[in-house]
């Protein structure tokens, strides 16, 4: 019984349960988030997936969630240490629900749970993460009953097949040699990258050439923080690309489910212009497998208008969706879209059971760019033909007066449309557009633009962010 209730809802967010370890996260509380989980999704007499990152705090927590999911009825199969799209592998190939431990790019002082049912289906607040929240809570406050068999536990090692698996989906076999820096930042990638693009997992030598850079496994983040989002954690990567010649580098996140690509130059491959990539080669793939399929391939709201134009000149119907993970997975199932691309350089298969996939996409590109000759800042340069602002946060005291003085100020200059935050398109050229969403989370507004011309990007730019701070 808990003394001092935790408020859960506090770190449990809208699609994944994210807090500071011993505040807000305890062994107390995951296992009864485990027990919440097994309960909501009826597990008790079936299989659940449980795998965790590096962070120091993962494998203590990661035995909890099996004590808690255990004493519920749940068999645990453990697949140890592993990236969250291992767990999705696991979770979709075994048909069982999942639990990944990881805290993505946040720092060391953080920790969280990615929840998946079978099949890798995602699960956010309003697809049953707030009734695991509530489950949990009372278990908190009364304790974890245990029911008359409780579960088994067991160990299992899913890297060789993930690997294998990915390999069967994207044959890099073919390619010329290509030399590759890659920065895991001390996170997942370190372990997964010897294994899908080397021979670590006992596979095939592939023409590539990888130079590695903090691939030990380290939670507390020694070198820069494993978010290359942010342009200050890719630095090292791009003098590392340039000073060895290499062809690109790529940058993975903490659970090394998102992928972000430098160029020959050390300069940042946008991730819509390798959403764009994939998407022309998922399309192409598909097409050939099954030439009578109507394809549709999702692409979130901030991403470049390359990315909608590259799907319909392919042929393909491109449906933009809101900006979200869970809300993303829904949509895949829901549209039967075979591939997906967020601005974020999340990146979704409808033959990765919808889930993202960001080693999956940069097998993509490695191929398309291996199958040519151009280097990579040239080759990319075509996805990439417009101005682009990139997410610029403000925190602002009043977030509706602010939204408010933009509408006033852009009713008459442009299209409006509220579909995920508001979306002005200008009319003219050179073509403009802006999105403006506020966080879910804390006071901010999140500004995005894109036009024709730099000059015209600009001018936009600066003239909202001036009513945003106002």
């Amino acid at each position: 019984m808990n003394s001092s209730p935790i408020d859960l809802t506090q770190f449990v967010k809208t699609y994944d349960v994210r807090g500071l370890v011993g505040s807000q996260l305890t062994s107390e509380v995951v296992s009864a988030l485990a027990a919440g989980f097994v309960d909501e999704i009826g597990a008790a007499g079936t299989d659940v997936v449980v795998g965790h990152d590096m962070r120091d705090s993962s494998p203590e927590f990661a035995s909890a969630f099996a004590r808690g999911a255990q004493a519920r009825g749940a068999n645990v199969l453990s697949i140890g240490l592993c990236s969250t799209d291992e767990t999705y592998f696991a979770s979709g190939s075994l048909g069982a629900p999942a639990a990944m431990f990881t805290a993505s790019h946040n720092p060391a002082t953080y920790n969280g749970i990615k929840f998946s049912r079978a099949g890798a289906q995602g699960i956010s607040l309003n697809t049953g993460l707030a009734a695991i929240r509530d489950r949990a809570t009372a278990y908190l406050a009364d304790g974890i009953a245990e029911v008359e068999t409780t579960g088994a536990f067991r160990e299992v090692d899913v890297l060789a097949d993930y690997a294998a698996y990915l390999r069967k989906l994207v044959d890099l076999s073919g390619i010329r040699p290509i030399r590759v820096v890659v920065d895991a930042g001390n996170g997942m990638g370190g372990l997964t990258v010897p294994a899908v693009l080397g021979e670590a997992a006992g596979l095939a030598a592939l023409p590539i050439e990888i130079i590695p850079m903090y691939f030990e496994l380290d939670g507390t983040f020694p070198n820069h923080e494993a978010n290359p989002l942010e342009p200050a954690n890719i630095v090292d990567l791009q003098k590392a690309v340039v000073e060895h010649g290499a062809d690109l580098g790529l940058a993975f996140d903490g659970d090394a489910d998102r992928c972000f690509v430098v160029d020959d130059k050390g300069e940042a491959v946008t991730p819509s212009a390798v959403a764009a990539i994939v998407a022309l080669r998922e399309i192409t793939r598909v097409r050939a497998l099954e030439p009578d399929l109507d394809i549709v391939v999702l692409h979130n709201l901030i991403t470049s208008n390359i990315v909608p134009e590259t799907i319909e000149a392919a042929g393909a119907t491109a449906i933009r969706t809101h900006v979200g993970h869970s809300l993303i997975k829904d949509e895949m199932k829901a549209t039967g879209a075979i591939f997906g691309g967020e601005h974020s350089a999340h990146y979704y298969f409808r033959d990765f059971w919808g889930a993202d996939n960001g080693m999956l996409a940069a097998m993509h590109l490695l191929a398309e760019f291996g199958h040519q000759d151009k280097p990579l800042s040239e080759f990319a340069a075509q996805y990439n033909p417009y101005a682009l602002s990139g997410e610029i946060n403000s925190t602002v005291t009043d977030v509706p007066a602010a939204y408010e003085r933009i509408v006033s100020a852009y009713a008459s200059l442009g299209e409006l449309d509220e579909f995920d935050g508001l979306t002005v398109t200008g009319s003219g050229e050179p073509f403009w557009w802006f999105n403006v969403r506020p966080s879910n989370t804390e006071p901010l507004l999140r500004l995005n633009v894109e036009a024709g011309t730099p000059e015209k990007m600009q001018e936009i730019r600066d003239a909202v962010l001036a009513l945003i701070r106002e």
